[in-house]
C-alpha cells in the first residue's frame, strides 16, 4: 500500500495544473457572465419587446435564473461520472458545452425575426451553460487541491476561483469596449453578438492546455486502493451520490449554507448594480461597465491573498470576517451608488468584492476538504450547486423585483443581510478543515473527512 502514495507535484507541474484550471473556470465563467450583461443591458430588447423595460429586464433575469436551475443536475452527473471516471474528461467536456452554448447564443435570431421561439431557444442555451457550469467548478478545484502541497492549498486552490472575475473583467471588458466604440442601435443590432462569437476561440485555447495536464494523483491512488479491495468495494462506490447523502448529507448542508451569502452577495454586486445604477441612480451603462471592470481586477488580484491567510489562520475565520464584511457593506454599497458619482459607484463595488472574496477564496480548499476521495467531486459540487437555485439564480430577479416594487434599496440590503445570516450559522456549525488530508484512503466512509495529522510543514506558508 505504500506504493500508492502519492508524492508532492514538482512546482512547474503544479503551477500547470492551476493555469489549466484557471483558464478553464475563466472561459467557463466569461461565457455566464457574459449572459449576465447581456441580460442586463439588451436582452428586453432583443428577446421580450413587447414589455415594459423593467419587466423586459425581469424577464430577461429569468432566463438568467434558468441557467442555475441546470447547475444541480450538472452537478449530479459531473459529479457522479468525476468520482467514477476521473477529474479530467470531465473538465474537458463541461468547456465544450459551455463554450459550444455560447458560440450558438451570439448566431441566435432575435424576436424580431422569429417572434416567440426567440427567447425559447436562448432559454435552451442558457441550460446548456447552467449544466456544464454545474460541472465544472467542482472537476477544477480538485484537480488543484488534489495534486498536493497541503501546506498552502487555501492559496493554490484559490486560483481556479479567480477564474470567476476574471471572466467577468473580460465579459464585462469586451461590452464595456464595444458599448464605447458603437452606436446603442449598431450594439443592439449586431454588436452584442460578437463577445459570444469569441467565445469560440477561447474554447480552442483552453481545451488545448486542459488536455495537456495530468490526472488528480489522489485520485488515482483512491481508484487503485478500491481495485485492490476487490470488486465488492468497487460496487459500493459505483453511486457516489448515495455514498455522499448517506455519510456526508451535513457537510452537504454546510457547504450549501456558506455559499448562500457569497452566491447571492455577488451576483447583486455584479449583475444587479447595472441594472439599479442605470434605473434608480441614472447613470449610463458605460459608467456601470467601468466600475465593474475596475473592480473585477481588484477582485482578482485579492483571491489568492486571501487564500493564503486561509493557509496560516484556518478557512472558517477568513469565510466569516468576508459574509460579516458583506453583510455590514449592504446599507453603505447603495448609498454610495445613490450620490451618483462615479468614484463612489467604484468604491461601492470594489469594497463589496473584496468582501465577497474572502469568502470565495477558502471556498475551493474548504468544500474540498469536507469530503472523501471517492465522492468528493460528488459531494462539493451537489453542495456548491444545489444551493445556488435558492441563491445566485433569483438573486439578481428578486432584487429588481424589490426595486420595482419599494423603489428603494434596503429591501434589497436586507434580503443580502438575511443570506449572511445563514451563511455565518453554517460556517459557525462546521470544523475546520485545514489540516485534513485530501488522500484519505477510505473511500465513501464519514471518518475519511475527519482530522487527521498534519503533514510536515502544514502550519508554513
Amino acid at each position: 500500500m505504500a506504493a500508492l502514495a502519492t508524492p508532492p507535484p514538482a512546482p512547474s507541474n503544479l503551477r500547470r495544473i492551476v493555469a489549466a484550471s484557471l483558464i478553464g473556470t475563466t472561459i467557463e465563467w466569461y461565457d455566464f457572465f457574459l449572459y449576465g450583461s447581456a441580460a442586463a443591458l439588451v436582452f428586453n430588447k432583443l428577446f421580450f419587446p413587447d414589455s415594459e423595460p423593467l419587466v423586459g429586464t425581469l424577464l430577461s433575469f429569468l432566463t438568467y435564473a434558468v441557467g442555475f436551475a441546470a447547475r444541480p443536475l450538472g452537478a449530479l452527473v459531473f459529479g457522479h461520472y468525476g468520482d467514477r471516471l476521473g477529474r479530467k474528461k470531465l473538465l474537458v467536456l463541461s468547456l465544450l458545452m459551455m463554450g459550444g452554448a455560447t458560440f450558438a447564443i451570439g448566431l441566435l435570431p432575435t424576436h424580431a425575426t422569429v417572434g416567440v421561439a426567440a427567447p425559447v431557444l436562448l432559454t435552451l442555451l442558457r441550460l446548456v451553460q447552467g449544466f456544464a457550469l454545474g460541472g465544472e467548478w467542482g472537476g477544477a478545484v480538485l484537480l488543484v487541491s488534489e495534486h498536493g502541497d497541503p501546506a498552502r492549498r487555501g492559496f493554490w486552490a484559490s486560483w481556479p476561483q479567480t477564474g470567476a472575475p476574471a471572466g467577468q473583467l473580460i465579459a464585462t471588458g469586451v461590452l464595456s469596449a464595444l458599448t464605447a466604440l458603437m452606436s446603442d442601435s449598431a450594439f443592439e443590432a449586431w454588436g452584442w453578438r460578437v463577445p459570444f462569437l469569441l467565445s469560440g476561440v477561447l474554447v480552442m485555447v483552453g481545451l488545448w492546455i486542459r488536455l495537456s495536464v495530468d490526472e488528480s494523483p489522489v485520485f488515482k491512488a483512491a481508484l487503485a486502493r478500491s481495485r485492490e479491495r476487490g470488486k465488492e468495494a468497487e460496487e459500493a462506490e459505483r453511486m457516489p451520490v448515495v455514498a455522499v447523502l448517506r455519510h456526508h448529507w451535513r457537510d452537504v448542508l454546510v457547504a450549501m449554507g456558506a455559499r448562500m451569502a457569497e452566491n447571492i452577495s455577488y451576483y447583486v454586486i455584479t449583475a444587479f448594480v447595472l441594472v439599479y445604477a442605470v434605473t434608480a441612480a441614472d447613470l449610463s451603462k458605460q459608467t456601470a461597465l467601468n466600475a465593474v471592470l475596475v473592480a473585477s481586477a481588484v477582485h482578482f488580484a485579492v483571491i489568492p491573498l486571501w487564500g493564503a491567510l486561509s493557509d496560516r489562520v484556518g478557512r472558517r475565520p477568513v469565510y466569516l470576517a468576508g459574509a460579516v464584511g458583506v453583510g455590514l457593506w449592504m446599507f453603505p454599497f447603495f448609498a454610495l451608488i445613490d450620490t451618483r458619482d462615479f468614484g463612489n459607484l467604484l468604491l461601492a463595488v470594489t469594497v463589496g468584492l473584496v468582501f465577497h472574496g474572502a469568502m470565495y477564496a477558502p471556498q475551493a480548499a474548504f468544500f474540498s476538504e469536507l469530503f472523501a476521495t471517492r465522492v468528493r467531486y460528488s459531494g462539493a459540487s451537489m453542495g456548491a450547486q444545489f444551493s445556488s437555485v435558492a441563491a445566485g439564480a433569483p438573486a439578481p430577479l428578486i432584487a429588481t423585483a424589490l426595486l420595482a416594487d419599494y423603489d428603494d434599496s434596503a429591501p434589497i440590503a436586507l434580503y443580502v443581510i438575511a443570506a449572511v445570516l445563514v451563511t455565518v450559522l453554517a460556517v459557525v456549525c462546521a470544523k475546520e478543515t485545514r489540516l485534513r488530508d485530501l488522500d484519505d484512503g477510505v473511500p465513501g466512509a464519514r471518518d475519511a473527512a475527519e482530522p487527521r495529522p498534519a503533514p510536515a510543514g502544514a502550519g508554513e506558508s
